[in-house]
């Protein structure tokens, strides 16, 4: 049976707070991950190598057992649905919280709100549950420009600082949901390589506490 670990990873922020976690659980790439143009990266382990993948693929990447586990942010996965595998552990790392935001000053329509997001999943659920009707409208980026430019009458995204909110005149209105990034592995691969994956998990869980 196959010992080799893959472990798919998110570009950007969330892997500038991922690689020094797995640094102090003892797993460091062979390469520098932020110079080298490759994607498959061996480690100092031989049985554990990572992939360098966009965060919204991770799950993806999981769930069919392209990768065994993965690092992924709350907010992927909760728009992903989670199928096909577990979220183990909470990483502790990128924090920051999904929320609604717009002009603190200016009453909203109530009916037929217009909302710009990435996350139409996670947007529509949570309107639904307050029994209030939107109208999505999906963007990838520059979610603040939405409101400026009359598209949307609020947006639903990440906030961290909220300083690139105040700089566009809008403000936090109401919060979604709390957001970190997990440890997700896929539900066959747990199966089929069980402990190699619980001590990996073990020495990851430690590295986190």
């Amino acid at each position: 049976m196959s010992r080799e670990l893959t472990i798919a990873l998110a570009k950007g922020r969330v892997l500038d707070e991922t690689l020094p976690l797995l640094a102090r659980a003892g797993i460091e790439p062979t390469d520098d991950l932020s110079t080298s143009r490759k994607l498959v990266f061996a480690t100092n382990h031989d049985h554990i190598k990572l992939v360098l993948i966009r965060s919204a693929d991770v799950p993806t990447y999981v769930q069919y057992g392209a990768a065994d586990l993965g690092v992924s942010g709350k907010d992927v996965l909760a728009e992903h649905g989670g199928e096909g595998l577990y979220e183990r552990v909470d990483l502790k790392i990128a924090p920051c919280k999904m929320m609604t935001a717009g002009y603190a000053d200016r009453p909203l329509p109530r009916t037929r709100l217009k909302v710009a997001t990435k996350y139409p999943q996670i947007t529509r659920q949570f309107f639904l549950e307050q029994g209030r009707q939107v109208e999505l409208i999906k963007l990838y980026g520059s979610m603040e420009l939405a409101p400026v430019v009359g598209l949307a009458d609020i947006i639903v995204d990440l906030v961290d600082t909220g300083n690139t909110l105040k700089a566009n005149g809008l403000t936090p209105l109401e919060h979604i949901m709390d957001i970190s990034s997990r440890l997700i592995i896929n539900r066959a691969s747990l199966k089929m390589k069980n402990q190699p994956i619980k001590n990996l998990v073990n020495i990851i869980e430690t590295a986190v506490e």
